[in-house]
């Protein structure tokens, strides 16, 4: 995901661009293990945490771990590490803060009287 300024001027809704940048972090999201996990990263002391500390209390192979953890950094919500023999893992903060700045844009449109609508 790039640095660039991802939010649509008020009144107006997402770019092509900002969709396609959004979405495979959505997409990425969406899957309860990936939720997880990111929230297991989060949760630990600084944002970082081992594999090793994460991968317990998923009820996975440690492949299909790696391989959620590797849907994860390429959408950018999560970096990883390698020190000696283990990867870990940091919660991309900024992204998140994007994200969250869509939702919240999202939530200012959403109960605002439509254009179209007919007056009763």
């Amino acid at each position: 995901m790039s640095n660039k300024n991802l939010l649509a001027p008020v009144g107006h809704g997402l770019s092509v661009d900002e969709a396609e940048t959004f979405a495979p972090v959505l997409k990425a999201l969406a899957d309860p293990v990936r939720l997880r996990l990111l929230s297991e990263i989060a949760a630990h002391p600084g944002g970082e945490a081992c594999v090793c500390d994460i991968s317990g209390p998923f009820d996975v192979s440690q492949p299909t771990i790696s391989h959620h953890l590797k849907v994860l950094r390429e959408a950018g919500l999560v970096t990883g590490e390698r020190r000696a023999t283990w990867v870990y893992y940091r919660v991309n903060t900024d992204v998140l803060q994007r994200l969250s700045g869509l939702l919240a844009d999202l939530t200012v449109v959403v109960g605002e009287p439509r254009s179209c609508a007919v007056p009763q």
